[in-house]
């Protein structure tokens, strides 16, 4: 039996990146609009046939969070109900990522929430990069390829050729991750300790690890309001002695006062990817702000997926 035809579609939230995996795989974007009627409900009009397809939806879960949720499930809905042979969500970044767990009594867990809407939808697959917390994988009852993030970042680094590095992890539950970029990178590891008194604030408690003199990486999975990555890159020079400070991660949500404070801090630069689109006061308002691009590695995960090869053999190969 022939394997079914690859067919690829987009939402609102990112078409730039939807366009780019769409070059890179050498296919046009399906003939599709989601549109909304004069009450704010959303409209979804598929304009070819899917019957028997391989579809993927790229749609990541981004500002307007839950417009963007919406679009995705009625999209999935609508691909469902057109008898397409299966369905793949992908969603570089994933919406209520951040409460994926009980801090206090009565609070919800959004994260699972959202999981159970994107299944009961009719999704099949869904493929995202660096989740917030990598347990929210167990949300699922469907597969889930989980990218990261960290080799692209890698990848970007060693072009720059910088000496003397040491990778900080802004705070205890990054340490996976920054170990995976000193990894690659062969460098060493330091670790701020911080606490957060409420949400979007931290305070910097220590700094454990030798960054005297040195060119310090500091990477995490998002950058929201910049206030943690911003504190630790004074706190690295100023306490402990840096030479210099580079920032970088997976997701860009950058909400004010983000530009601001990226602009006025010690970091020399921070890198991005194109998982969020940068918003549209941000674009081009900051020399220090650089974007490098997921679309190759979501193209390859696509590839695979539709071929039914290992889509972690992707990053084996790196």
């Amino acid at each position: 039996m022939s394997t079914p035809k690859l067919k690829v579609f987009m939402g609102n939230a990112n078409p730039g990146l939807a366009m780019e995996i769409g070059e890179y795989l050498g296919i046009n974007i399906g003939n599709s609009k989601v549109t909304t009627f004069a009450d704010g409900e959303i409209k979804m009009e598929i304009n070819e046939s899917v019957r028997g397809m391989d579809v993927f939806i790229v749609q990541p879960t981004c500002a307007p969070v839950n417009d963007n949720i919406m679009e995705l499930l009625i999209m999935i809905d609508a691909m469902r109900r057109a008898s397409a042979k299966r369905i793949t969500a992908i969603v570089p970044y994933y919406g209520y990522a951040r409460q994926e767990r009980k801090l206090k009594a009565r609070d919800p867990i959004s994260a699972k929430l959202v999981a159970n809407l994107i299944t009961a939808a009719g999704t099949d697959r869904i493929v995202a990069m660096d989740l917030h917390a990598n347990a929210i994988q167990g949300f699922f009852d469907i597969p889930v390829d989980h990218l990261p993030g960290v080799p692209l970042l890698a990848e970007y680094y060693k072009n720059k050729k910088l000496k003397d590095v040491v990778v900080v992890s802004p705070d205890i539950g990054g340490v996976t991750r920054a170990r995976l970029l000193a990894d690659k990178l062969s460098s060493e590891l330091a670790i701020i300790d911080k606490r957060r008194p409420e949400p979007n604030k931290a305070e910097i408690m220590n700094i454990i690890g030798d960054v005297s003199g040195k060119t310090v990486i500091m990477v995490d999975d998002m950058i929201d309001t910049a206030g943690t990555i911003t504190q630790g890159a004074n706190a690295l020079i100023e306490r402990s002695g840096a030479k210099e400070v580079y920032a970088c991660c997976t997701h860009s949500i950058l909400t004010p006062p983000a530009l601001e404070r990226i602009n006025n801090s010690r970091i020399k630069e921070v890198v991005v990817t194109n998982t969020i689109p940068l918003r549209p006061e941000i674009q081009g308002q900051s020399d220090k702000i650089q974007v490098v691009s997921v679309a190759p590695i979501l193209g390859e995960a696509i590839i695979r997926i539709h071929e039914n090869l290992s889509v972690s053999r992707l990053f084996d190969e790196n």
